[in-house]
C-alpha cells in the first residue's frame, strides 16, 4: 500500500481547487478551517470591489452637476442606471450560474466590470457616461446573487452568518475605499483619475477572487430549461416570508443610498461648506458597517434573525431622524447609526433568504438582490425630487415613512419565523 503523502505548501501560482469528494464526507466549509479562511478572503475581495465600483460615483454627484450642467436627480443616474440594470440582469446571471457554475460567473463578472470602470474617464458626454454605467450594471450582475448562493451551498449552517457578514463587511470597506479614492483624487487631480484608479483596484480584486476561491463542492448543475428556471422563481415568490424579505431588501438599500446620495449636496452647501475630499471622508462611518455585518450576522444565527432584524431597522430609522439636527458631529452620529443598522439588517436578511430557500438558492438570492438594487434606483432617484421640494427635511420625511414600513415587515417576519 502506498504511504500517504503530507499536503504540500500552498502553490501561489494556481487557484485553489476543490478536493475530491469522499462518499459520506462532510464537504461543507466550517469556521476555523483553511478553506474557510480562503473562501472569506475571496468573498471579502469580491464584496470590497463590488461596492467600490458601484458606489464610487456617489460623492462625485455634485461635481457631475457642475461639470455637465445637470440637476441632482439627473446626476443620481450615474448610480441609479447601474443598479437598475443590475437588478434585472441578476435574474439572468443567477440562472446562468445554475448551469455553468458559480466561480466562473463571479470572476468574469468582476473583471469585466472593472475594465468598464477604467473606460469611464475617457467619455466627454454625460449621456455616454450614463450608458457606460448602465452597461456596467449588466456585467456586475454575475457577482452579488451568485456569491450569496455560493455561501448558502458551501458553508456549514453554523458558519453562514459569519461568512455572509464578512462578505458584506468587505462591501462596507469597499464603499468607503471607493468613495475615498475618487474624492481625494478628484480634489487633487480630477474625478476621471479617481474612477480609473478604482477600476484598477477592481482588476486586482478579481485576480484575488480567481486565485483564492475554492471550486464548488456542493454545486449541482441545474436544467438550462427556461421553464424550470421560471418555476423556481415563481416558487420563491409564492412564499410569503420570502416576499417580505424581498421588500425588506428594497427598502434597506433604497433608504441607505438615498441618504448618502444627497448628504454630499447638503454638506458642500451652507452652513457647512465642506471640500469634496472632506465630504468623501465622511464615508469613513462605513467602518462601523464592517463590524456590524460580521457581528450582527453571527448574532442573528445564534439568538434569532427576527429580533436582530427589528433592532437593525430601528437603528436605521433613528439614525435617519437624528441627521435632521444641523450639527456636523450629530449628523455623523446619525449616519453611523444608520450605517450600523443597514449593514446589520442586510447581513441578516440576505442570509435569511438563503436559509429559507429549500431549492434554487441562486434564484432566491437574485430575487432578493433584484428588489435590493431596484430600491437603490427608485428611492435613490426619488429622493432627488424630495430634495428639490423640501431640501433635507423632505428627504428625511420620505425615508421615515419607508423605514417605518420596513420595521413593521421585520416585526411580522420575527413573529412568523419557522422554528430552527
Amino acid at each position: 500500500m502506498t504511504k500517504p503523502v503530507a499536503p504540500s505548501a500552498l502553490d501561489l501560482a494556481t487557484p485553489i481547487a476543490a478536493p475530491a469528494a469522499v462518499p459520506g464526507a462532510d464537504l461543507l466549509i466550517r469556521k476555523g478551517t483553511r478553506h474557510f479562511i480562503l473562501t472569506n478572503l475571496a468573498l471579502f475581495s469580491a464584496g470590497f470591489s463590488t461596492f467600490a465600483l458601484i458606489y464610487c460615483v456617489q460623492p462625485l454627484m455634485p461635481l457631475f452637476s457642475a461639470e455637465f450642467g445637470i440637476s441632482p436627480a439627473q446626476s443620481s443616474l450615474a448610480l441609479s442606471a447601474t443598479t437598475a440594470l443590475l437588478a434585472v440582469a441578476m435574474l439572468v446571471a443567477s440562472a446562468l450560474s445554475e448551469v455553468v457554475g458559480r466561480k466562473p460567473v463571479m470572476v468574469a463578472s468582476l473583471i469585466a466590470s472593472s475594465l468598464l470602470m477604467m473606460a469611464c474617464p475617457f467619455v466627454r458626454d454625460w449621456n455616454d457616461l450614463v450608458w457606460l454605467r448602465a452597461l456596467s450594471g449588466i456585467t456586475f450582475s454575475g457577482l452579488p446573487a451568485v456569491a450569496m448562493a455560493y455561501v448558502g451551498e458551501e458553508m456549514h449552517e453554523e458558519s453562514v452568518g459569519l461568512a455572509m457578514g464578512l462578505y458584506i463587511g468587505g462591501s462596507g470597506l469597499g464603499g468607503l475605499g471607493g468613495r475615498a479614492i475618487v474624492g481625494v483624487l478628484a480634489d487633487f487631480f480630477s474625478w476621471r483619475h479617481g474612477l480609473f484608479a478604482v477600476g484598477a483596484v477592481g482588476v486586482l480584486c478579481g485576480l484575488v477572487l480567481w486565485w483564492s476561491l475554492p471550486a464548488s463542492r456542493n454545486f449541482r448543475r441545474a436544467s438550462p430549461s427556461p421553464r424550470v428556471m421560471l418555476a423556481a422563481f415563481l416558487a420563491h415568490l409564492g412564499d410569503a416570508r420570502q416576499r417580505a424579505l424581498f421588500l425588506t431588501g428594497f427598502l434597506l438599500l433604497g433608504s441607505f443610498v438615498c441618504v448618502y446620495n444627497y448628504t454630499g449636496y447638503r454638506l458642500m452647501a451652507a452652513p457647512f461648506h465642506l471640500r469634496q475630499s472632506t465630504v468623501s471622508l465622511v464615508f469613513a462611518v462605513y467602518l462601523v458597517g464592517i463590524f456590524a455585518s460580521a457581528y450582527i450576522g453571527d448574532l442573528g444565527s445564534r439568538i434569532g434573525r427576527g429580533p436582530v432584524l427589528c433592532l437593525s431597522m430601528g437603528l436605521m430609522l433613528g439614525g435617519t431622524l437624528v441627521t435632521l439636527v444641523p450639527s456636523l458631529p450629530v449628523i455623523l452620529l446619525g449616519l453611523a447609526a444608520l450605517t450600523f443598522g443597514f449593514f446589520g439588517a442586510h447581513s441578516v436578511a440576505s442570509s435569511w433568504v438563503g436559509a429559507n430557500a429549500s431549492h434554487s438558492k441562486a434564484q432566491a438570492s437574485s430575487l432578493y438582490l433584484f428588489a435590493y438594487y431596484l430600491g437603490s434606483s427608485v428611492i435613490g432617484t426619488l429622493g432627488g425630487v424630495f430634495w428639490a421640494k423640501g431640501a433635507w427635511p423632505g428627504v428625511v420625511g420620505l425615508l421615515a415613512v419607508l423605514l417605518a414600513i420596513g420595521l413593521a415587515g421585520a416585526a411580522w417576519l420575527a413573529r412568523s419565523a419557522r422554528p430552527a
